[in-house]
């Protein structure tokens, strides 16, 4: 797979949370670390369902863990600040991007049954190949993501 827009997806990303603010959003979403936490738990579960495949598994996908808030303070708790907690996800997208790199075509095609969420709207619940799951970080969740923080630089 070409990885060349996650990347810059990413780097778009990166740059903005360096900008956000540490306070609350006025309107009762989530603030900087919990964004960085839930991109953090998709990446991990997309990078699972990666290899899954690969290893002959045919995973599924649940992005629900990732908006839970119990989970998304457990991994901010983990982490010794907002530099390490971006330094986690840095890596953590470095990881997906070398994993989605190597996908064969074959793998890259495997539909894996997905239930995605966004907030209590439900985007997705069926079967989307693998290759549409990570063009999906590149094309609409990163960038989503990225604009939440900048909307956030001024907080705190």
């Amino acid at each position: 797979m070409d990885t060349t827009a996650l990347r810059h997806a990413y780097d778009a990303l990166f740059d903005a949370a360096a900008l956000a603010g540490t306070g609350d959003p006025g309107d009762g979403g989530w603030n900087a670390d919990q964004v960085l936490a839930h991109l953090l738990s998709v990446d991990a579960a997309t990078a699972a369902v990666a290899l899954g495949v690969v290893a002959g598994a045919r995973p599924t996908f649940d992005n629900r863990i990732s908006l839970n808030p119990w989970n998304l303070d457990r991994i901010i708790a983990d982490h010794t600040g907002r530099g390490d907690l971006i330094d986690h996800v840095r890596r953590q997208a470095a990881v997906l991007c070398d994993i989605a790199g190597r996908l064969s075509e074959a793998n890259a095609s495997v539909l894996v049954p997905s239930l995605l969420l966004s907030g209590d709207t439900l985007l997705l619940d069926g079967p989307v190949p693998l290759a549409g799951l990570i063009d999906g970080l590149a094309e609409n969740h990163v960038p989503v993501h990225t604009r939440q923080l900048l909307d956030l630089r001024a907080a705190g």
